[in-house]
């Protein structure tokens, strides 16, 4: 059986387009022709096998076989690019120190740390799990380098939104919520510790769309949160990114709720031009996180 080897360049080009949600895009930012890009398509159908495109009104879509190839090549770059930056900067060293909401604690941070360690294998990366006020605080004070956080509306002077994440009720994932609006008794909420972004937004929801509410559990950690909520003390509200199995999603005119804005994601930098190893760590960042938010918007 004659074995197929896929063209990293195409499967680049591919991505990109996918990501960008236009090919004409795409090709823009790659440097490409339209024409080029759309010889490199037809090359990696040709070396699949079989199309990876299907119409959808007067644009593309992808079939079964192109979301699956979306996801192996999103992989492959992912490891060609490690391979790159290990081979192409075997001599970084130094010390980063990188902060992050504890919803990214669990998800996002293992997979980045891994990927950056074997990597960079003597450069030291400190990392601190922590609420957004003190992150911002730490990354103005230069006590970190980096700091990925949900916006609240102050600007560092060196950083970057990222993209908005959808803010969803959460509740068990066994069993019924616990609250119906029908019910006509106060929501039983349960939250972090003021101040807390995401409770206020959840307040204010509750608020504006006349439904009364009760404080039912405060919580210090999101593991507290986590464990109130599985256990049918009250609905949270949280982003649908890194939530433990325990929990999850509610829809919200099953149970009465109201509809929830978007949340900003911001990386915060503490220089203009960070050391190499900070930018590096921060292009992984940046790409574990927009591959987080393909997934909670697909």
């Amino acid at each position: 059986m004659r074995r197929t080897t896929f063209d990293l360049d195409v499967l680049r080009t591919f991505s990109t387009g996918m990501e960008l949600g236009n090919f004409a895009k795409a090709a823009e930012r790659l440097g490409r022709s339209t024409s080029a890009v759309s010889a490199q398509l037809k090359k990696l159908e040709e070396q699949a096998g079989t199309p990876i495109f299907r119409k959808a009104g007067r644009g593309l879509a992808l079939t079964d076989a192109g979301e699956t190839m979306l996801g192996y090549a999103r992989r492959l770059l992912e490891l060609n690019d490690e391979a790159a930056a290990a081979v192409h900067s075997v001599e970084l060293e130094g010390w980063v120190r990188l902060g992050l909401q504890e919803d990214f604690g669990e998800s996002l941070l293992p997979e980045v740390l891994g990927r950056f360690a074997r990597a960079h294998p003597k450069v030291r990366i400190e990392a601190r799990v922590v609420r957004n006020a003190e992150l911002l605080e730490r990354v103005t004070s230069g006590k970190l380098d980096l700091a990925l956080a949900w916006s609240d509306g102050t600007l560092t002077a060196h950083c970057e939104r990222i993209g908005e994440v959808p803010m969803r009720w959460i509740g068990p994932a066994e069993g019924p919520p616990g609250w119906q609006a029908a019910s006509g008794e106060p929501m039983p909420l349960a939250s972090l510790e003021a101040p807390c972004l995401l409770r206020s937004a959840a307040t204010r929801a509750l608020d504006a769309a006349g439904i009364s509410w009760r404080l039912a559990f405060v919580s210090p950690s999101l593991g507290g949160l986590w464990a109130a909520t599985a256990a049918g003390l009250g609905l949270t509200i949280r982003t649908p990114i890194g939530l433990p199995a325990k929990v999850r999603p509610l829809a919200p005119e099953t149970v009465g709720l109201p509809d929830l804005p978007k949340l900003g994601l911001i990386l915060h930098r503490a220089e203009a031009e960070p050391q190499p190893a900070a930018a590096r760590l921060a292009e992984l960042v940046l790409q574990s996180v927009h591959g987080a938010l393909r997934e909670v918007l697909a």
